[in-house]
């Protein structure tokens, strides 16, 4: 049982969304928000507080009379229920909710404490709300997304229940669950902020590090593959480049190949005085997809830490407008809504997860040209050459994949495009830019799968499983147990996905 009380890191995060690790709310969570709540509703009397007696946005400048303002909140929740496209993965939605529940349990929201145990129910009972991928622009929050999250605790709309597309209203008297007690500005604080692009980005951060992981140990079996030089690993050369991403990446390749029979000491074949040969027979130095891994493996790794931080930061700060501060007993008007952190920390993590298809589609298209690798037969085919296709069709996808990738990697964060009656005139495209680098990740995976199945079918075809490191052999094994050794042409899909589903587990 996770206990939320005043700061979530990442790990706290990733054992609830990914580990269903149920959460509880501690006592001073619940006295910090009644305290927020209470200051609020006598603060407010007498004042004009935007979104308490105001409209919204360019509207603001309307009074609204008392006998209006709970029916504003529920006005603002449906008319901006209105997102299209692709309904967002439970695993999404569950860290949207959690990323929520944190910011506004920090009490500067003024909510009430239903709002907030109502989260934790949804989180606990694995109730996900029907949040569309379409339709935030990341400045005044997630408006759009945020807002089908507020459907849902005031009991309308929909959410997916035990597999099923259900009304909330159904799974609600079935759960024994009540619809929030609207108070004050209750529409206000749940919309305004930017935990649906902050939640994801999370979910994104987190598989980014099973991506560089996998990536490493397919690079490290590919050297062996081809008997690389182990000098290019070496602690002396990469340590003259002082950055800690390549220092790390450098350090994790050699403890993977540390028992490997495969790789070889550069001293012992070429520094001999015995290679008299005009022509050198074996290469001097590896194609850069090989040897150069540290170096691209090195920023990719420094950028995830990076990201991770400010994603971090964002999950335990306030990013409401007005927020209400106990303390001096003041309502402040600002824009901690504004997503640009999360938006510009996706474009970036989106740029690297895509480097990481490329050196993938490199390395994949190495071990399938014979003419390069010059020990493989072509397509790394285990079958009968002309008659058979080995690895020759999964190629084209992981291609096509990867150039998605390249597309999809244009930035959001500087595709600004003013909305709003010009209110929001400048916007972060946070929420955008968070679902494309998830995006990004699906594709990758996709590659990294195919690359693996062609790394162990090249085992085979050379008889190195014996040869192999410990740390390969696991991994050979593993996938083995997923994908049979093929000679005869077989339907590869079914195959792509279950080792795509592996690796993301």
């Amino acid at each position: 049982m996770k206990v939320i009380r005043d700061y979530l890191t990442i790990n706290d995060f990733a054992s609830v969304i990914f580990n269903n690790e149920a959460i509880t709310l501690d006592d001073l969570l619940v006295n910090r928000v009644e305290k927020s709540f209470n200051f609020l509703k006598s603060f407010s009397a007498n004042k004009v507080i935007y979104g308490v007696n105001t409209g919204f946005g360019p509207m603001a400048q309307y009074r609204i009379q008392p006998e209006d303002q709970l029916q504003l909140q529920y006005n603002l929740i449906r008319s901006h229920s209105s997102g299209t496209g692709n309904p967002l993965s439970p695993i999404h939605v569950k860290a949207a909710i959690l990323a929520r529940l944190n910011t506004l349990a920090l009490g500067k929201s003024g909510v009430n404490m239903t709002v907030i145990s109502l989260m934790k129910e949804l989180i606990n009972r694995n109730i996900t709300p029907l949040i569309f991928a379409h339709g935030g622009v990341g400045a005044s929050g997630d408006l759009v997304q945020l807002a089908h999250l507020a459907l849902i605790l005031i009991g309308e709309g929909e959410v997916f229940y035990k597999g099923e597309r259900r009304s909330t209203q159904e799974v609600f008297k079935m759960e024994g669950l009540q619809p929030i007690d609207v108070k004050i500005r209750e529409g206000l604080a749940l919309m305004n902020g930017t935990s649906v692009m902050t939640g994801i980005g999370i979910v994104n951060a987190l598989l980014t590090d099973k991506l560089v992981d996998f990536s490493l140990q397919a690079s490290c079996m590919i050297n062996e593959i081809v008997q690389a030089y182990d000098d290019h690993l070496s602690q002396e050369l990469n340590n003259t480049k002082l950055h800690n991403g390549q220092q790390v990446v450098a350090q994790k390749m050699r403890n993977h190949l540390t028992d490997s029979k495969l790789t070889r000491n550069r001293q012992e074949h070429l520094y001999s005085g015995e290679n008299t040969e005009e022509i050198f027979k074996e290469k001097v130095q590896e194609y850069y997809s090989i040897r150069c891994v540290p170096q691209i493996l090195g920023p990719i790794y420094d950028t995830v830490l990076s990201v991770k931080d400010i994603l971090e930061k964002e999950i335990n700060s306030v990013n409401d407008n007005p927020v209400i501060d106990v303390e001096t007993e003041q309502v402040y008007h600002g824009g901690n809504f504004h997503g640009d952190y999360v938006s510009l920390e996706m474009d970036k993590l989106k740029l690297v997860v895509t480097k990481i298809s490329m050196l993938a589609e490199r390395q994949l298209n190495y071990l399938l040209n014979s003419k390069i690798n010059e020990i493989l037969p072509p397509f790394v085919n285990l079958g009968k050459l002309g008659f058979n296709f080995g690895m020759q069709g999964v190629q084209f996808t992981a291609t096509s994949t990867t150039a998605e990738n390249q597309a999809l990697s244009t930035s959001m964060y500087i595709h600004s495009i003013p909305n709003n009656n010009d209110n929001q005139d400048i916007v972060s495209m946070g929420t955008n830019a968070a679902v494309m680098c998830s995006n990004v990740i699906e594709n990758t995976f996709e590659v990294l799968a195919i690359e693996l199945i062609t790394i162990i079918q090249a085992i085979d075809a050379l008889n190195y499983q014996d040869k192999l490191s410990s740390s390969s052999k696991k991994l050979y094994e593993e996938i083995r147990n997923i994908v049979p050794v093929f000679a005869e042409d077989m339907v590869m899909y079914p195959y792509v996905n279950k080792v795509k589903e592996f690796l993301k587990k």
